[in-house]
Formats: C-alpha cells, structure tokens, sequence
C-alpha cells in the first residue's frame, strides 16, 4: 500500500505584509467527506505499516492490562456524614460512584453506575459527580462526543430517579447551594471558553435560569467553587496572568456578590476560607513563587492583605492546606516537591522526609477542619502511588493504600531511577532530567532511550510510577523526563523563560538534554526517541526541524503544530486564552517569531526521524485538522525513506479513548512503534 497523497488547494494567508502559502488550510473543513476520506486512508495506512507488529500490539495490550486490578477501589474519604469511593468492576470499562453511611461497614448505595449511562456509546465520559448537603441529590455531567461539552444532569438518590432538569453545554461542574434547591454552572461560547455564570432552581426550566456573571473579556476563563468550609461559593475569572474572585455566603443564594481584589495585570491569586478570614496565596509585591496572605471577610481588598508565609527567591509555593490547627504547604525547591506543616499555636515547623531521588508528593483530599491527620499522596518513578495518613501531633505516618501491580513481576528493587543535570546552550541553566530503567539495563551507544517533554503553561511533568511504562523498561528502554523551561519544576522563572519571546528556550533546552544524554553514553542518536503531547506535541514537532537527525523516532500526540494559524482564529477554542502564554500574531513581533519555531510552517524538504502522530477527531484543544495537515505537508517534502503513520480516533477527544482500558491500546501502538523502528 503507497502513502496517501493529500490533494493541494493553494490558500495564501497575508498578514503584516508577509505571505504564507498553505495548501492544505482545506482540511479544517470537518464536514467535508474528502477530509473524512483523508483521515481514514491515512488509518488504513498506518495499520499497514504496522500490520507486522499487530500480535504484538495485543500482547503489549494483555500485558499491560493484566497488570490492573480489575475490580479496583479509589481510597474512600469520608465528608457529611458518608463514606465516598469510586471502583470498578472485572469486565466493565467505566467507574461506579459509591458511598458508604457513617461507617465501611454499612450497606453501600451506588450513586451513579457509568457502564450504565455508557451503553450503547463509542465514547462516553462523566466529567463531575456532586452531592447536595442534604445528601438526597446529586449532579453529574457526561460528553459522549470527547469534545469536553458536557450535559448536566440530576438524580434523586432516595428513589434512584434520574430529574428531569437538562443542561446542555456545560464545563461539567456544578456547585451547590446550601439550601438544597439551587447550583451554579457555567456555559462555554462557540470557542468553547467558559464566560457564563448561571443559577439554577430543580424543577424548573432552564429557560428561567439566572446570569449570574457574563466574563466578556476574551481572554478569561471563569470557575465556580465552594470553599472547604462550605460556607461560601466562589466564582472565580482567571487568565494566565490575572485573577478576579467573587463571592456569596452559601446560605443565601440571593445575596449580592462581593469581590475579593479587582483584576490587575499580572496579579494572580487563589482563595480558601478559614473561620472570619480569607486565606489567599498570591504573587503580589513581586512575590515571584507566591506567598500566602490572609484578610479580614469584611475587609478583604489587596491593601489589608497581611503575610502569612513569605515569598523567598529559592521555593515556589505551590498550594496549601488549612486546618483548625495546623497550615500544611505544597512547595518545590531545586525541583523536589516537598511538604511542610506549621503547627500555628508554637509555629514549630517541619518537612517530611522522602528518599527517593526524584519523585512527586502533593496533599490528597483532606475535607475536615478540625483534624490532626493530613493525607498526602508519594510516588516516584520506582514506587507505585500511594496514600498515606500522617498523624500531626504525633507525627507517624501509615500507608492507606498502595497501586496494585498485578501480573508477579514488578519489584521495585529491580529498577533504578536517577536525577542528572544537562548543561544549557545558553551557559546560564542547567537542564533537570529523571530517569529510570531496569537493573539489567546497560548504558551503551546501544540503549534504547525514550524522552519525554512537555515544557508549557507553567505545567510540570513531575518524576511518577506508570504501569504502562514497565513494558518498555522491562524490554531495555531508559525513560527520561525533561524539566525543561515552560514548566515551573525550578520555579516560577523556569516558566517565565520558556514563554512568549522565550518559547524558543523550551525547545533548546529538549535539544541539549538529548545531546547530554548522548554525550554521557547513555544512549546514541540512532537509539535515542522522543514523545510529547499536546504543547508536547508543539515540542517535538519544532525539534524535528531544528534538530532532524538527533533521534531516530518521534512519538507525537494531539500535537500543536499550526501555532501561527491558530492564534491568528478567535474563532478556535483556546485562541484568545493563550495570547499571554504564546503571543499574540497579530502583533507583528510575535507574528514572526511563531512562525519561526511552528512545526508546519517551518517543514522543509529533508530528511526526517521515524514519525507516528495520532489525533483525536473531536478534539476540542487541538483540532484534528492540525497533525493532519502537519502529515500531509511532511509526506510532501520529507526526503527520507523512514516511517510516517497518522492515526485519528474517530469517536474521541485530545484525552483519547474512553474507558479505563481502551486507551492502553493507544499505548501499545506507541510502544509496538518505538521498539519496531529501534530493530531497523
């Protein structure tokens, strides 16, 4: 079977007295069945090319299944007077939420059962399951397209009765008020933005519904929650450099709603509520890792904001916890997420200890105020993830639960994990790096290496356990992770510089690690692969053309790789969100300098490394049409022999499939490529 050829359509997109020629701008036309034609032919092909590895696929699929409990359970917490946890069933690919009255030993009440709702879809996901103080209803959402347009719904918990109350076109999340009768949702645009606050009473239409707030600057998102006390209900508006809160007492869904701070430039802050004050945690006064305030209720705009924790230069505060005696912190400090709890009375503090040299630890759910005990969760690239229970008067710590993995051949003793640092081009940074491989695993010229990156929004891809990943390590793959600029893993400046006019430092600093790596002999260009998702996807598109023959595969998932094009349409869900993420294009400055790193704009004719990129047909962040132009245009001028295969789920979103085990199979064809191109 030859490769599809896209047909061309010369479309020229002027802007700033510069012209780009784009001939396959057509495919974003999604009803067009010339464009359905395309996705499929390039899906047969794919399945051709790695038709030799199918068994394979299904073994790596068996394996990696195998290694789940089929009839797993969450770890139950207890809230308003019931016990809750969400498990699953052998043979069934979607959860059942539970709940259990006072204690573990009652009778448990199913309170929504997803393989039920499922049937019959190619897709079907509940985004938010939400339980009203009186403990009689709940809410919950469900997408059956993956587009992240969910529908709310509500159930009588004492009859069983699905209510009759329809929502459509929601983020999935509904709030409830205390009295029992009304929640606040939000509705997305045509762009898929949330910007409208409404208030709902059951039983009745939702064409009587209440606006509660309209976000009219584009460039917003706005959020609705509860505080942890329950008594306030907080709608928040944010972009990626400011935030504005609102608030109401929980208990008079009428009441005039009050602001926190205005919105300021460049002002970011979060808020939770403790007893007659505010607790916020911010970066005002050029607090560049944040600090925690707190305020007076009645009292609360920036100018009575009084320290809590200070900012320091050297520890990104990443969130907190408050209980009725302690403050318990999330920071990060040379990359290491670490836990520190005050004890307010005496202010005596402490870390805990981890061992391991690159890991993630992070407060787990903890919805009672007047405790001594403090769930976090630990894991790291040898250890499972686990929940723990940590006694802060007494300070001992017991294990509530640890990740399964089945199928008697996983010992964490039988893998190795390091933390290395990678010298920069620039000769200012040094580039973190995590890694784990098997004991047996040699480093040598020889050795297969996977690195993954992401390196965007701030996000940090943190040193993690995956069942998944064994498949590979256990067949002689290294797996490293690069913290590399546009993530936070060295604070807030390591996102800062990886943003906007320095976008470009994200993708040297991929470039160097992977150079590193070679340089100590862990690996070789001809063995070395990388992978990324999303902005990911952005991150290995730009270094395949920065860099075509530093590794021999990539592994590109609902990649971004039209960034000019797209941040030129508001029309696109996201667009207007990122300006201060990306740039804006319309500013001739960042016009030019998107479109030096954007993938498709920068495919030149010559030769390029092993390639499988994968889409999903409704994703609603990265449009398919993206990664399917991005193939056509690299089948039209790549000069190389080696393989390029795009696959399109065509029932599901940026997340995948849906179900608990279908998405493995997604996994395994990656997998099946990566080790089938590195016997070539």
């Amino acid at each position: 079977m030859k490769a599809p050829t896209a047909k061309k359509i010369e479309k020229v997109l002027e802007i700033h007295g510069d012209r780009r020629i784009d001939n396959y701008f057509w495919m974003n036309e999604k009803e067009n069945p010339e464009v359905i034609q395309y996705l499929e032919e390039e899906n047969a092909y794919a399945n051709f090319v790695m038709e030799d590895s199918e068994e394979f696929q299904e073994e790596l699929y068996q394996e990696m299944k195998a290694r789940y409990k089929k009839d797993d359970e969450s770890l139950p917490y207890f809230f308003n007077e019931y016990w809750y946890m969400v498990r699953y069933e052998a043979g069934k690919e979607y959860p059942i939420f539970c709940r259990k009255y006072k204690t573990l030993d009652n009778e448990e009440e199913i309170i929504l059962d997803v393989n039920i709702l499922a049937e019959g879809e190619e897709f079907f996901e509940v985004a938010n399951v939400a339980v009203s103080p009186n403990n009689e209803l709940a809410s919950f959402s469900s997408d059956n397209v993956g587009r992240r347009i969910y529908t709310l719904n509500f159930k009588d918990l004492k009859t069983g009765e699905i209510i009759s109350d329809t929502i459509e076109n929601t983020t999935g999340k509904a709030v409830w008020a205390n009295d029992n009768q009304h929640v606040f949702y939000i509705i997305k645009d045509e762009s898929l933005r949330a910007y409208k606050v409404y208030r709902h009473k059951l039983g009745t239409d939702t064409s009587e519904d209440v606006l509660i707030f309209h976000e009219e600057d584009e460039t917003f998102d706005v959020n609705v929650f509860k505080t942890k006390s329950m008594e306030y209900i907080f709608m928040a508006s944010s972009s990626t450099i400011s935030d504005e809160h609102h608030f109401i007492p929980a208990d008079n869904v009428f009441a005039e709603w009050k602001v926190i701070q205005p919105r300021i430039d460049d002002l970011e802050y979060s808020v939770e509520h403790y007893g007659d004050e505010f607790y916020i945690i911010t970066n005002i006064d050029d607090a560049t890792n944040f600090k925690i305030v707190k305020t007076k209720i009645e009292n609360c705009g920036m100018e009575f904001w009084v320290d809590v924790i200070p900012h320091r230069d050297e520890v990104l505060l990443e969130g907190f916890e408050i209980f009725k005696d302690y403050l318990v912190l999330e920071e990060r400090e040379k990359g290491l997420l670490q836990i520190k709890i005050i004890e307010e009375k005496t202010q005596e503090s402490y870390y805990l200890i981890f061992s391991d040299p690159t890991y993630t630890t992070y407060i787990s759910i903890n919805l009672e105020f007047d405790t001594e005990i403090l769930r976090f969760g630990y894991t790291s690239l040898t250890q499972p993830n686990s929940t723990y229970e940590y006694n802060m008067k007494e300070k001992t710590t017991k294990l509530l639960k640890q990740q399964e993995v089945l199928g008697g051949k996983f010992l964490p003793e039988n893998y190795i994990s390091e933390r290395i640092w990678a010298d920069s081009r620039d000769g200012e940074e040094k580039i973190p790096i995590s890694l784990v491989y098997h004991k047996d695993t040699k480093k040598s010229a020889d050795t297969p290496l996977l690195l993954y990156g992401y390196g965007s929004y701030g996000h940090t891809v943190d040193a993690s356990f995956s069942n998944v990943r064994l498949s590979i390590l256990d067949r002689g793959f290294i797996y490293a992770i690069a913290h590399i600029r546009g993530g936070e893993y060295l604070g807030r400046e390591w996102y800062e510089d990886g943003k906007m006019l320095f976008k470009k430092n994200t993708f040297f600093d991929f470039i160097d690690a992977g150079k590193y790596l070679i340089q100590e002999n862990y690996t070789s260009s001809k063995h070395l692969y990388a992978m990324g998702g999303s902005a990911g996807g952005l991150l290995v598109g730009a270094v395949m053309n920065y860099e075509p023959t530093l590794f021999n595969g990539i592994v590109a998932q609902v990649p971004f790789v039209d960034v000019v094009s797209t941040m030129l349409d508001e029309t696109i869900p996201l667009t207007t969100g990122e300006y201060d993420e990306w740039g804006n294009p319309n500013d001739e400055e960042y016009y030019h300098y998107m479109k030096e790193y954007s993938p498709y704009d920068n495919v030149e004719a010559k030769d390029y490394p092993h390639t499988l990129i994968t889409t999903g047909f409704h994703d609603s962040q990265v449009q398919y049409w993206e990664p399917a132009k991005w193939t056509a245009k690299l089948r039209e001028l790549k000069t190389d022999n080696n393989i390029l295969i795009f696959k399109t789920d065509m029932s599901s979103g940026h997340g995948g499939a849906s179900g608990r085990f279908e998405s493995l199979k997604e996994d395994a064809l990656e997998y099946a490529f990566l080790l089938k191109i590195d016997k070539m």
